[in-house]
């Protein structure tokens, strides 16, 4: 029984030692800091609804910001104590670094939480093909990329700043700004070139996500717009990776800018012979029967000639770039198959003139001048325009 209380006593004594004692105290505060902020997150999930933006952003925020209130304590803790002991030091500055770590993740926690809530709020818009659903969508996801940058940059700035010898070093790039700032402005031309590029994109957007471009002679959609490129999803399925930079410095097509709809056009070569009402009456019946068609234009137009045939154009018009397409093609096997059907004759033809070659004997005409006369059987019909071959 004596030993127990000897144990006992001695260890009331070492608890008593002063940078014992500092250390339990610290980690005392450190525990209520903790409950405290334990529960004020749980007092704002009771009194805020799921679907507010500060929910959102508590919601991201959570497990950081757990650790930022001990953390905060223990900084203020270890300002007040005293400084006789060697450890002191390091650990406050241990303290801080981590204290501006977990600063930095609940503020790129924040700005997710607001992008994410943006996000969700026009998904069901974008589904519905909205544009004005679209350029929310782009501009808040850009924006929330940003935003991180920019947290995690000053974080990583503030950390580096608690060291003296990166003090030194920021003071003397300061004091030799000019040669400095032009070989890190080089350095880092690339990185913030896209940067202010997607800026621009996010304020200005000649892009946005699920626009229909051409861009690099390729066909497809807007898919990712990331910190620094764009991915396009071609129409095979394929994946071109362009930097942001590229859609400033470069023209590109966009078929999705103010509206997704579209005029379609298709062409066919037929013979002067063919009549052009019947066609038309085709495209009609085509357009009328086909899904894709949204009702504004189906017309037919006469749009060149040669000696071999005429063109024809079919003017279609469709909601988005996809059903255009699809009504394009549609129109055309219409067209191809009612000729094939009614008109087979009627495609185009080359036209040539066969002389035997017993005509070569034969005198000319009685004018002396002009070609030989051709047998009836070897001649075939020219086209009122095209002269005769010289003898």
């Amino acid at each position: 029984m004596d030993d127990r209380i000897d144990q006992l006593t001695q260890s009331l004594d070492a608890a008593a030692h002063p940078a014992i004692a500092t250390i339990l105290t610290a980690f005392g505060i450190a525990v209520a800091a903790g409950l405290f902020g334990q529960l004020l997150y749980f007092i704002g999930r009771r009194v805020l609804r799921e679907t507010s933006l500060t929910h959102a952003m508590m919601a991201r925020a959570a497990k950081p910001m757990s650790l930022v209130w001990p953390l905060v304590a223990l900084t203020v803790f270890w300002e007040a104590a005293p400084g006789e002991f060697v450890w002191m030091g390091l650990v406050q500055h241990a303290t801080m670094l981590v204290l501006i770590l977990f600063v930095t993740m609940s503020g790129a926690g924040f700005a997710r939480g607001i992008g994410d809530r943006v996000l969700q709020a026009t998904e069901p818009d974008i589904k519905r093909g909205e544009l004005s659903a679209r350029r929310i969508y782009t501009q808040a996801q850009l924006l929330t990329r940003m935003v991180i940058f920019g947290v995690s940059v000053i974080g990583i700035a503030a950390a580096l700043m608690t060291f003296p010898g990166v003090r030194q070093l920021g003071a003397s790039l300061l004091a030799s700004a000019g040669v400095a700032g032009i070989v890190i402005g080089f350095a880092a031309r690339p990185v913030l070139s896209n940067l202010l590029a997607g800026i621009q994109i996010a304020l200005t957007q000649p892009i946005r996500l699920e626009d229909v471009v051409i861009v690099e002679g390729e066909w497809g959609w807007i898919e990712e717009i990331k910190s620094t490129y764009v991915v396009v999803r071609i129409w095979d399925e394929r994946r071109l990776v362009l930097p942001l930079q590229w859609f400033i410095d470069h023209p590109f097509q966009n078929w999705t800018r103010y509206s997704s709809r579209l005029i379609g056009s298709v062409y066919w070569w037929v013979d002067y012979r063919m009549p052009l009402q019947p066609i038309r009456d085709e495209i009609k019946r085509a357009c009328e029967g086909a899904p894709e068609w949204d009702g504004r234009l189906a017309m037919l137009q006469v749009t060149d000639s040669t000696e071999r045939g005429i063109q024809l154009r079919a003017l279609v018009t469709a909601p988005d770039a996809p059903r255009a397409w699809d009504l394009r093609c549609r129109v055309r096997e219409a067209v191809i198959d009612m000729i094939q059907r009614d008109y087979p004759d009627y495609l185009p033809r080359l036209r040539t003139e066969l002389y035997s070659s017993a005509s070569a004997t034969e005198p000319p005409d009685p004018e002396g001048e002009g070609p030989p006369r051709l047998s009836p059987e070897l001649r075939t019909r020219l086209p009122p325009d095209r002269p005769l071959p010289e003898a």
